[in-house]
């Protein structure tokens, strides 16, 4: 079947074709089907959608992301054919059904979700496969290596050594702890994430003030010069399956442990890693309880332990935000006044420290005992934050314009009777930040003037709102007021 391509500028973020009425039902093509688009050789699978009004019968409508792949032009002339099922949805049906999957049926599965073979729902039905029957140890080495080989590695040589939080808790340690660890001569290529279960993570935070995206060359002429950096490893083409998938676990507000676990240890393997930290908060407004956390530590050591990588968990019971700020430019602006000695920024310092404490011992930089005097060293000489400088402009970016960036409007909540601060519900206080703007509007965000166990006078200032546009702040009030994420 041939069809004339029409273009509307349409980015989906995935390759969509959109057939009229008439043509689909002639067909027998439905929504959510996949066709194969194919001009000169080149053949991509996409998701077909169906309208009828601003195309014509004999024409396809397809998203940039076609577009670019294939090379076409307005008016080309493509091949058109349905797509048979993907084998892959065999293996999903498997999984639902309580079986095993084997490293070739994990890595056809994460092979069709990078090509787009298979649809959103599809891979909802395999996220909620893995959460109904769980996965082996053996399946989530194999996972790790399917996710691991989608995608592209940044193949460093080195003692390369890399940290990570599970997450759910607002603050940002990676910057002070990269900026450490590469004062002290480690190789620290820190490719983060961009907002999660947060709303800011560390590639939100630091693009407030520099460029994030880079290829692979880019980023290891800024180790040569820095041995660092602080990029959003969504823009390399590192473990592409997975960002997929936590696109769909984010629609289902699902977070599989085994998917968790394999996307971070791929994520590590794929920048080379030798030294892994890894953070666990825990605790009632975490996102996992105590023995949870003590499950994934396990799992994690006998992963480390097959892919030979020497592996550490800190374990760290967490009810509140460790810093002041929640939301990118706050977030950041915590981390300058930590680097430059200005403040403690509640238990942002500390917690920072300790990590870098733990890396510069796992590393042989420190003895046992003495990793964190060490870093503390680092931090107070001020060469963490020349580092800190140094790698922000090489990724092409500065801090001098920093106190310039402010959201339109904010407002201050005041506590409504004396009494001492017992409960911060860090879910609710980060549903609160996304409603005021988080993290698309980087002034956008929370404030925190009081911590857990603080003593509050009536009309103390609790924490400021803080948004750009009227409308989200209105929103984050009233949600504020419903939902009282701070308890006296």
């Amino acid at each position: 079947m041939k069809l004339k391509v029409k273009f509307l500028k349409l980015l989906a973020g995935r390759p969509v074709a959109i057939l009229h009425k008439n043509f689909a039902e002639k067909a027998s093509i439905h929504t959510d089907d996949r066709i194969y688009i194919e001009k000169r050789g080149k053949k991509l699978a996409a998701v077909v959608d169906i309208a009828t009004g601003f195309l014509k019968e004999n024409e396809i409508v397809v998203s940039s992301e076609i577009q670019k792949i294939i090379s076409l032009r307005e008016k080309s002339v493509v091949e058109v054919e349905l797509a048979v099922k993907p084998e892959s949805l065999g293996f999903i049906q498997k999984k639902l059904s309580g079986g095993r999957l084997n490293r070739q049926e994990l890595e056809k599965i994460m092979a069709d979700i990078v090509n787009n073979v298979l649809t959103e729902s599809e891979i909802a039905y395999f996220i909620s496969g893995i959460c109904k029957s769980d996965m082996s140890i053996e399946e989530i080495k194999d996972m790790t290596l399917a996710v691991l080989n989608t995608g592209k590695r940044l193949n460093l040589k080195g003692k390369v050594i890399d940290k990570h939080s599970i997450g759910g808790i607002p603050g940002r340690t990676t910057p002070i702890i990269v900026s450490i660890c590469s004062t002290a001569g480690l190789l620290m290529p820190k490719t983060s994430s961009r907002a999660i279960t947060t709303p800011s993570g560390t590639a939100d935070a630091v693009e407030v003030i520099c460029k994030v995206d880079f290829t692979i060359k880019e980023i290891k002429k800024i180790l040569k010069k820095t041995n660092a950096c602080l990029v959003w490893g969504g823009s390399l083409n590192i473990a592409p399956a997975d960002d997929k998938i936590i696109q769909v676990e984010r629609l289902l507000n699902l977070a599989p442990e085994a998917q968790l676990l394999s996307s971070i240890m791929a994520k590590k393997l794929a920048v080379n890693a030798k030294v892994v930290l890894i953070e666990i908060p825990y605790g009632r407004n975490a996102k996992v309880t105590r023995k949870k956390a003590e499950e994934l530590k396990k799992k994690f050591k006998k992963l480390a332990k097959y892919f030979r990588i020497k592996l550490k968990c800190i374990l760290k019971r967490t009810e509140e935000p460790i810093g002041n700020g929640i939301g990118p430019l706050l977030e950041i602006s915590d981390v300058i006044k930590v680097l430059k000695g200005e403040s403690e920024c509640y238990k942002l310092r500390g917690r920072a420290l300790e990590s870098a404490g733990q890396l510069l011992e796992l590393t042989g930089k420190a003895k046992k005992g003495k990793g964190m005097e060490m870093a503390e060293k680092i931090l107070d000489s001020g060469k963490a934050y020349e580092k800190f400088l140094a790698i922000v402009r090489a990724q092409r970016g500065s801090i001098n314009n920093i106190e310039k960036i402010k959201a339109k409007y904010k407002r201050d909540i005041r506590a409504d009777k004396r009494g001492k601060i017992r409960d911060i519900r860090i879910k609710q206080l980060n549903n609160l930040a996304r409603i005021a703007g988080c993290p698309l509007d980087k002034a956008a965000g929370i404030y925190l003037h009081k911590h857990l166990n603080n003593i509050v006078k009536k009309g103390e200032k609790i924490l400021t709102i803080y948004s750009q546009n009227k409308t989200e702040l209105r929103e984050a009030l009233r949600y504020y007021r419903k939902t009282k994420p701070i308890r006296f």
